[in-house]
């Protein structure tokens, strides 16, 4: 059995990197700097949003950016989030009572990067079944938008990778 992991990992390893594959975290180094500053913009509607938000953030610039977060006099990049609200839309309903819904979370990351600044305004969607209760229905509120906070912050990467990517083939190019 172990042999077969060993195996499988190894054909793994060969066919990555005889097609060139590179992780997001070195295309995502063509944009950004070693050194980021996190500022999170509170809204006043949902204020407990944004510990989770900038720790969220300060996750991935450590895990994917391979980067460090610091001070703002220290930065040679920023990132600045600010959650712009939240809509439900029901879809469902049973005996009167909403029991599914959608959530739309409004996120923009404003950016000073290596080439200058840049924007980008993020919705991402989440959807769930909801219980009567009003207690539980509060707690799967909150959960929905930590949900799709977090699922804007991956999209984010997931453009500022993309952008590194059309650097590094602009890079190659003109070689």
């Amino acid at each position: 059995m172990q042999i077969k992991s060993i195996l499988f990992t190894l054909i793994a390893l060969i066919i990555l990197s005889a097609c060139g594959y590179k992780p997001s975290s070195h295309m995502i180094k063509h944009i950004f700097s070693d050194t980021v500053y996190v500022e999170v913009m509170v809204d006043r509607v949902e204020p407990e949003n944004a510990p989770f938000v900038k720790d969220e953030m300060n996750r991935l610039i450590y895990t994917r950016f391979k980067g460090r977060v610091t001070s703002k006099e220290k930065a040679q990049s920023q990132i600045r989030i600010t959650y712009a609200g939240s809509s439900f839309l029901p879809l469902a309903y049973e005996n009167g009572y909403v029991t599914r819904y959608r959530a739309n979370i409004r996120v923009r990351f404003d950016m000073v990067t290596k080439d200058g600044k840049l924007s980008k305004k993020i919705t991402s969607r989440v959807e769930s079944d909801i219980q009567e209760s009003s207690l539980t229905s509060s707690a799967l509120r909150t959960e929905a938008i930590r949900t799709g906070l977090a699922k804007a912050l991956d999209e984010f990467l997931a453009y500022v990778s993309a952008k590194g990517m059309l650097k590094s083939e602009k890079a190659e190019g003109s070689k």
